[in-house]
């Protein structure tokens, strides 16, 4: 399901067991979007490109979508209340972030939430107010999505980075100590960021994801 259509529009990959990822959306300023399939309802992890025609023909020839977990205000695509109504989801984000969607039905939450089975939302407030990440304790190891508020820098080396939009970086290097101090290397295997995914040269996520985490420089 990798190949390309003549018009440019990209099926979604199959990266990991139960995890695809969406080519990068110019609506979320090149975010990734992924989607992973679970028992108890499919979750969409921040918006893909709406406008490609396979996005949702794919969506529902996987089952649908149960949730649609944003993770920062980037993430945000066009349009949500309308692929709402026609997908059916619910759209889960952290509650400082959930202003931004008036017309939608949301589920907001402060610092964590249990979304089902070995699904936990995490509040990493840093990049924005509401920034969080969603991880998975699946049969495969724990992932981690990390959306924007870890990403690979250049060299493909995952890192937290500052840039002209952060809201506050003190902020986001508690963040990171906070995730450092509620998983291990058990728990946390993968990491998938939610943007600069180029930078990793094909791989599409880090393995070994708590040494990655452990060697990020907090200066």
């Amino acid at each position: 399901m990798n190949s390309s259509s003549d018009n440019g529009n990209k099926y979604p990959r199959l990266l990991f067991p139960n995890v695809y990822s969406f080519a990068p959306n110019r609506d979320t300023l090149g975010g990734t979007a992924y989607f992973l399939t679970h028992p108890e309802g499919n979750i969409l992890i921040d918006c893909p490109w709406w406008e490609d025609p396979h996005t949702i023909n794919f969506l529902r020839t996987q089952g649908g979508v149960r949730w649609l977990y944003v993770t920062n205000r980037s993430a945000i695509g066009k349009r949500i209340p309308q692929w709402q109504a026609e997908l059916g989801f619910t759209v889960v984000i952290q509650e400082q972030e959930a202003y931004l969607l008036p017309e939608a039905e949301v589920k907001s939450f402060s610092q964590e939430l249990s979304l089902a089975t070995g699904l936990t939302g995490i509040w990493c407030c840093g990049f924005s107010p509401g920034t969080s990440c969603l991880h998975y304790q699946s049969e495969e190891g724990g992932l981690l999505f990390s959306g924007r508020h870890l990403l690979p820098d250049v060299q493909g080396k995952l890192s937290l980075i500052k840039t002209a939009k952060t809201f506050h970086w003190p902020r986001q290097q508690q963040s990171l100590s906070k995730l450092r101090d509620r998983f291990a290397c058990s728990s946390l295997t993968h990491i998938f960021p939610g943007a600069n995914t180029g930078f990793l040269r094909g791989q599409g996520f880090y393995q070994d994801g708590y040494q990655h985490l452990e060697a990020i420089s907090i200066t």
